[in-house]
């Protein structure tokens, strides 16, 4: 049923990300410099849009959300449009102003802190998804955790996440979920009860051990044989195909049928790191887009890395995303990490 739809539709978070460059964050009551400043789109639904636009233009590419009738509102719905977004199921409400994350980015240690404002997020709901006369192959879904009444039970289902999916599932489409890195129990919570409507799930080395209840890293390094034990138990509990999970080292996919692919990431030179803000959401695009297109495992993992690896270059989420083949280019000369098989001997 899904060979004759094309396309992605994105659904759930649209924020605007206020994207500050900082010196050093501080300590209570410390002080910190802002050393650069950018206005720009962020969230699950924002994010993957505008990524997989830009890779390629000629994509179709929908989305679903919900925005306030005020001035980030509009900013969001023009960033919509700027980037050939079909808008047409963005919903805007004058009942709350619209999300917002404040995201620094250290100089210093290269760590990221998003402190967020739910505002219309809050006020989602299963309601807001219309799958009528959407003709894209796959959901991309997201953030668990960032949407109050999404987060609660909804009409017999464990929440609207279930809700939504169960219905994207029932109308043909392809479902993907992103997750939001709060608390691990948090995440189990409301996301175990998502795994049998998903068909890929593409996560971090935090989230997928925060599923499966597993450490994943020892001393901030990851652990490849725990995640893959870990995406092997959080496979057993859902219908997904694949389950991807990123690290900053590389990553790991593993198939419906136990085949489990790695790939090292790029060596992108930390001359050329601006920040980490999107990261994952550009790994996914790259990802969701080789998949949509038909690419081997081995060679989606290499796109996803890519479009992760360009995206470190710019302060804002997707900024400093390419054309795939472009992408692809630059992240092959900068060339590979060591092999995910070396690092892990030397764990």
């Amino acid at each position: 049923m899904t060979t004759s739809r094309r396309g992605i539709v994105t659904g759930g978070t649209w924020c605007v990300d206020r994207n500050r460059a900082i010196d050093a964050w501080p300590h209570e009551d410390g002080v910190a410099e802002i050393l650069a400043t950018e206005l720009y789109g962020g969230g699950s639904g924002c994010n993957l849009a505008i990524d997989i636009r830009k890779l390629d233009p000629s994509f179709p590419v929908a989305t679903i959300g919900l925005v306030g009738d005020d001035a980030d509102g509009h900013f969001l719905l023009a960033q919509a449009d700027a980037h050939g977004i079909d808008r047409s199921r963005m919903a805007v409400t004058a009942d709350a102003a619209t999300q917002f994350t404040d995201a620094y980015v250290s100089q210093r240690s290269g760590r990221r802190t998003h402190i967020f404002f739910q505002g219309t997020g809050a006020l989602l709901t299963p309601d807001h998804f219309s799958f009528d006369g959407v003709d894209a192959r796959i959901l991309h879904l997201g953030l668990p955790g960032a949407h109050k009444l999404m987060d609660q039970p909804w009409k017999g289902d464990p929440n609207g996440w279930v809700y939504v999916l169960r219905r994207a599932r029932d109308v043909g489409l392809l479902t993907n979920l992103e997750l939001f890195s709060i608390a691990p129990e948090r995440i189990a919570a409301l996301v175990l009860p998502c795994l049998p409507y998903l068909d890929y799930l593409v996560v971090n080395d935090f989230e997928i051990g925060a599923l499966a209840q597993l450490q994943t890293s020892t001393d901030g390094l990851t652990e490849i044989g725990a995640c893959i034990q870990a995406a092997k138990a959080v496979m057993a509990k859902g219908s997904m195909r694949l389950i991807v999970v990123h690290f900053p080292a590389g990553a790991i996919a593993l198939e419906r049928d136990g085949t489990v692919t790695s790939a090292p990431s790029f060596n992108i030179p930390q001359s050329e790191i601006v920040s980490a803000n999107g990261a994952g959401d550009a790994f996914a695009a790259g990802l969701l887009y080789a998949l949509h297109e038909g690419w081997e495992i081995a060679s989606a993992l290499e796109m996803a890395h890519a479009t992760a690896a360009i995206s470190l270059r710019g302060l804002s989420t997707c900024a400093a995303v390419e054309d795939y083949r472009a992408c692809l280019a630059r992240a092959r000369k900068w060339g590979l990490r060591p092999s995910l098989a070396l690092q892990q001997a030397s764990l």
